[in-house]
């Protein structure tokens, strides 16, 4: 029974960067001798263990076959026999596919190393094919490490276009894809991602609405624009999606099975991106129906992340209208229904006194602005 570190601690160790997570591969173990030694059990379609005290991941070394299209068609087969280079194998990248023995041994049977030297993202063999989400994967590790002169390789480019031409993409679930689009909105250099499965032919399939010729460089300025000023996932989707129509950007979020608050956020951009764009001048009346259209008074903190991503979606010419409806939202918001129900207003009546006083302070801003 033998230990080695693997994957992204040894290629991030080499690298120079943080190791976050540790992974580990046990060859010559069986399952009972795991649990024996103490481990905890978590793997449901492979053995995984806990370490009693670290509480660190150890798989068994595995091999993987092909039996179905897609990311689940596959049959593990996990024994004493199986060899660590057989386990390394089977993984992504060749940055992935190194490992380190408990005495400091860099195992590294498919170039790694060398690949990290000359900042290569390159596939390990051509059982990559057998799993679209590796595409998906690699594009998120260029974005990821593109800062440090990271690109995909052209043989595994190659390979990934011919992927998509063999139509594996099709065959992933929309949960997996937003899983790994959320975590690309959050890499280094996330526009990397979607230029990667731009090039391979893969986000016209993934989200076609952003493979045109004048769709896709305004998304991803947008986007860069707000992963600059640190947005959240909702600001950082709804400004990849800012410029689509209001119907393009929820009906893509739908089917890509993005949370509630990221279609919304993102209809809401689309919506008020092309009404802010219209207005000539200061306009009390559309500016409260903006207003009333992001529902400032029961999402006051969705509000301001509308305005993040309004700010990197709009063109420059026109960023400073904001100023107008953040004037207009603060005296909207000033605006004391306790005071209007004093005077005797309630029900109906109420709400249509505080719209015509909501009006009536923002069109006595005008003169200001």
């Amino acid at each position: 029974m033998k230990t080695y570190l693997v994957g992204g601690a040894v290629r991030d160790e080499l690298l120079g960067l943080p190791v976050k997570d540790r992974d580990w591969v046990v060859t010559g173990a069986t399952p009972d001798e795991m649990l024996q030694r103490g481990f905890k059990q978590v793997g449901a379609d492979f053995p995984v263990f806990l370490h009693p005290d670290t509480r660190e991941e150890y798989a068994l070394a595995r091999t993987e076959r092909k039996q179905g299209r897609g990311y689940h068609g596959f049959t593990v087969y996990s024994a004493p026999d199986v060899t660590l280079e057989d386990d390394l194998k089977r993984r992504d990248l060749t940055i992935n596919a190194m490992a380190k023995s408990t005495d400091g041994e860099l195992v590294d049977p498919f170039g790694g190393r060398e690949d990290i030297r000359t900042r290569s993202l390159r596939h390990v063999s051509d059982a990559f094919a057998e799993d679209p989400l590796r595409i998906l994967r690699t594009a998120r590790f260029a974005a990821r490490l593109q800062p440090l002169g990271f690109a995909v390789a052209e043989p595994t480019m190659a390979l990934m276009q011919q992927m998509v031409k063999d139509g594996e993409v099709g065959h992933l679930v929309p949960e997996r894809v937003w899983q790994e689009i959320q975590r690309a909105l959050h890499e280094n250099e996330p526009g990397t991602f979607f230029e990667i499965l731009r090039d391979c032919g893969a986000l016209a399939r993934l989200i076609p609405e952003l493979d045109q010729e004048e769709a896709f460089p305004a998304a991803i300025q947008a986007l860069r624009c707000v992963h600059k000023s640190g947005g959240d996932t909702d600001t950082r989707f709804a400004a990849l999606m800012s410029p689509l129509t209001p119907e393009e950007a929820r009906n893509r979020a739908a089917q890509l099975k993005a949370p509630n608050d990221c279609l919304n956020l993102a209809r809401l951009t689309t919506s008020l991106a092309p009404q802010i764009v219209a207005m000539t001048d200061y306009r009390a009346e559309v500016l409260l129906q903006l207003l009333e259209e992001a529902d400032i008074s029961r999402r006051a903190e969705r509000f301001n992340r509308l305005l993040q991503a309004l700010k990197c979606a709009l063109p420059d010419t026109e960023i400073t209208k904001l100023d107008w409806l953040i004037s207009a939202q603060h005296a909207a918001l000033s605006v004391e229904a306790k005071e209007l129900l004093a005077q005797g207003f309630k029900g109906k009546e109420l709400g249509e006194a505080i719209r015509n006083e909501r009006l009536q302070r923002i069109s006595a801003l005008k003169r200001t602005q």
